[in-house]
């Protein structure tokens, strides 16, 4: 698994190729007081992550 805010990355990279799920956080900004606030959100997501998507995690989802 690879956890980034980089919202570019799946235009970048062809990431069904690598064997890893991306999960984006989407936070009104990159700031770790903003981020934490997604963190009950990303673990609830871990059980059901699929290798080679992208799996957005913010405040709405």
């Amino acid at each position: 698994m690879l956890v980034t805010v980089d919202r570019n990355l799946s235009f970048q990279q062809n990431l069904p190729q690598f064997n890893l799920a991306v999960v984006l956080l989407e936070a009104p900004t990159n700031r770790l007081n903003d981020l934490r606030r997604l963190v009950p959100k990303l673990h609830g997501l871990l059980h059901g992550l699929v290798k080679g998507q992208v799996h957005l995690v913010n405040l709405e989802t």
